[in-house]
């Protein structure tokens, strides 16, 4: 009864966080695109390749990406959830095509680059929290979610972009595929149990991006402060560690006993 009253006060959180979240958005304005966003700190150009650090700082997240689909669809890893390989495997696909979409926008970084930056994150974000749905809350949950979720993830984008042509650029849907997930996960790792022995990579995997947002937004201080790294280069090294951990936990851990 105990798990029971616990699991059904997750889904009450849920939808509480959930609901006004997604109802909320349609009685706020539209955001746009901060002109800003594209004026990092670091513009080093280094063997005829603009903003050199900001570009090469993403090869962490293609390699870790291709060894996370080496693992999940050649290897195959015995400690996933069968019937849900494909998104373990879309997650770091999308993983992959963030260290292309991020390397390919911090070259000539503006809207029309930044949307094939922001298209792969979706997926990667998408997937994550479909995994654990399926490993925590239910399996047939993850699956009837992955692709309504991809498709939110995937319009979001591409809405903010179309929008951005138009001169009436819009964040609000994309803000809420990639910040969203990230509130209700703590929530079904706190109130729900794992089909695993281990979940601490999660935690780990929150912890990171927290300090990739801090980071991110403390980029030109960074740098200023050590002189020879941005806080946007060590948001791309961390986060694709974060990644590395979260694959190497699944190789490690193993199916509770029922």
């Amino acid at each position: 009864m105990a798990v029971y009253r616990k699991n059904r006060i997750g889904l009450v959180l849920i939808v509480l966080l959930s609901a006004p979240a997604v109802t909320g958005l349609f009685f706020i304005d539209p955001v746009p695109q901060d002109a800003g966003y594209h004026n990092f700190g670091d513009t080093r150009q280094l063997f005829g390749i603009p903003n050199f650090w900001n570009v090469v700082s993403n090869l962490p997240f293609f390699v870790v990406g291709i060894w996370g689909c080496y693992l999940i669809g050649i290897k195959k890893i015995p400690n996933l959830l069968a019937d849900i390989r494909y998104t373990y495997l879309a997650m770091y696909v999308g993983v992959t095509l963030v260290g292309v979409g991020s390397a390919y926008y911090h070259l000539w970084p503006d809207n029309e680059t930044l949307l094939w930056d922001r298209l792969p994150m979706t997926i990667s974000f998408v997937a994550l929290f479909c995994i654990v749905v399926s490993e925590f809350v239910s399996v047939k949950a993850g699956k009837i979610l992955l692709i309504p979720l991809l498709l939110a993830g995937a319009s979001s984008v591409i809405y903010w972009y179309i929008g951005e042509l138009s001169g009436i650029g819009d964040l609000r849907f994309y803000a809420l595929v990639q910040f969203l997930p990230m509130i209700l996960i703590p929530v079904i790792l706190l109130f729900f149990h794992s089909r695993f022995d281990q979940t601490k990579a999660y935690w780990l995997l929150l912890l990171i991006y927290i300090v990739a947002k801090i980071l991110e937004h403390f980029d030109v201080e960074i740098l200023s402060a050590v002189g020879f790294v941005s806080g946007h280069s060590l948001k791309h090294i961390i986060a694709a560690l974060g990644l590395y951990w979260l694959a190497n936990s699944y190789r490690k851990r193993h199916l509770k006993a029922d």
